[in-house]
């Protein structure tokens, strides 16, 4: 199955990165295709360290505009759900974030398969 894996970002140390890196591997193991938005950030702009999780900072950093930042990596991140997903795959912690939800809501106006990994949510 072709998994778009969505969850909380900003705001959280390292972007909440490496809870992305661990559920993709054992999506992967599972055996399915995983887009892994946080692998998706370090192809484009490098491994750039943000402890921090501030979304201004990262884009400061980059030499680019917040916003800016934000509608590429949304725009790149809704054009693979659009265009390839089976389902998407929500982290603990999606329901504090906009975007997570947003993505939740494109997989369900698609009618993909939603997923929840984790506990408690």
């Amino acid at each position: 199955m072709r998994i778009y894996l969505a969850g909380p970002m900003r705001g959280l140390p390292e972007f909440n990165f490496p809870a992305f890196h661990a559920a993709a591997k054992t999506l992967r193991e599972l055996g399915h295709e995983v887009f892994n938005p946080a692998e998706r950030d370090e192809a484009d702009f490098g491994k750039v360290s943000v402890p921090s999780g501030d979304e201004n900072e990262l884009a400061d950093k980059l030499s680019i505009h917040a916003l800016a930042l934000r509608r590429k990596c949304f725009g790149a991140d809704t054009a693979w759900i659009c265009t390839f997903a089976e389902a998407i795959a929500l982290l603990p912690g999606w329901k504090k974030s906009k975007g997570a939800q947003a993505e939740k809501a494109l997989g369900e106006a698609l009618g993909l398969t939603i997923l929840y990994l984790g506990k408690g949510d």
